[in-house]
């Protein structure tokens, strides 16, 4: 909902200006006669703080996703996990959570760096099927200082889940993500853990969209361009084939998708939320 009319003509400023929103989506609001209500919405259920209920689905969070950009406003987006509290609220107008080792890209944090505009969805698709939407302005702050200011943030005791730095997030909106086409998901019995911090290509998914099977092909090609016999090239450019380690095994994924679907149709889900969340957050 935060943000800026983005690419096309800037949107002329309304009266409606003081009201939550961007430009784009006011004019959108006016051109399409839907002014009353999203005004409505804006008036029942946009905050500019967490209020209590808000806070309490926040503290059993387990994942999150987060879109940011950067400055030049290309957009990213992501998905960050947990134990339930990694997602921590200091007060109605800051939470703030750990960013865990990852893959070394660090796009979310590097849009950050030159955009602090934020965007989280908290998603709960097992009991209460809504969401929340939190937009702010966020920052990345070391652990150090972090814990300093804050000594009792939980201390991660799983190994490869050490905290390098954490994300503060400054809270401008936080409102509902309605109920309506949010599906009922069964939560399966967990069988096997997944490493955290793991460096093994298999364990994080191997190449299982087959990304690096191209990128080997095309350099293949390359190098045959250029008069390098393709023995030769299977050597400069190695591959992923069916037996290397990390190759996709999308079967033995498939199969074991199917074996946790059928098990969590045998688990008797909660009721269903009324249709579109009602006033779910108070």
């Amino acid at each position: 909902m935060a943000g800026t009319t983005g690419n096309g003509p800037p949107a002329e400023p309304t009266r409606r200006a003081a009201l939550p929103g961007s430009d784009g989506e006011h004019a959108l609001q006016t051109r399409w006669g839907t002014e009353e209500r999203a005004d409505r919405f804006y008036r029942e259920q946009v905050l500019d703080h967490l209020n209590e209920r808000m806070r309490e689905f926040v503290a059993g969070a387990e994942m999150f996703f987060l879109a940011t950009a950067d400055r030049h406003g290309e957009c990213d987006n992501t998905f960050r996990a947990g134990p339930p509290g990694f997602l921590q609220v200091l007060d109605p107008h800051t939470l703030v959570y750990p960013e865990y080792r990852g893959n070394g890209v660090h796009a979310s944090l590097g849009n950050l760096a030159e955009n602090p505009h934020a965007g989280l969805l908290l998603m709960d698709f097992e009991t209460a099927r809504i969401g929340l939407h939190i937009n702010g302005r966020a920052r990345v702050v070391p652990e150090a200082e972090l814990r300093a200011a804050h000594p009792r943030l939980p201390v991660e005791s799983v190994p490869g889940r050490r905290t390098e730095v954490w994300v503060r997030v400054d809270v401008v909106e936080a409102y509902i993500h309605c109920a309506k086409h949010i599906p009922h998901l069964v939560r399966a019995p967990k069988r096997t853990s997944r490493d955290w911090g793991t460096d093994d290509g298999r364990r994080k998914g191997g190449d299982f969209f087959g990304a690096a099977r191209e990128a080997q092909r095309r350099r293949t090609r390359e190098l045959h361009q250029h008069g390098v016999p393709l023995a030769l090239s299977r050597v400069a450019a190695p591959g992923l084939g069916a037996g290397a380690p990390g190759a996709p095994d999308a079967a033995q994924w498939r199969a074991e998708a199917e074996r946790a679907l059928e098990r969590a149709r045998r688990i008797e889900g909660p009721s269903a939320p009324t249709a579109g969340g009602g006033s779910w957050f108070g």
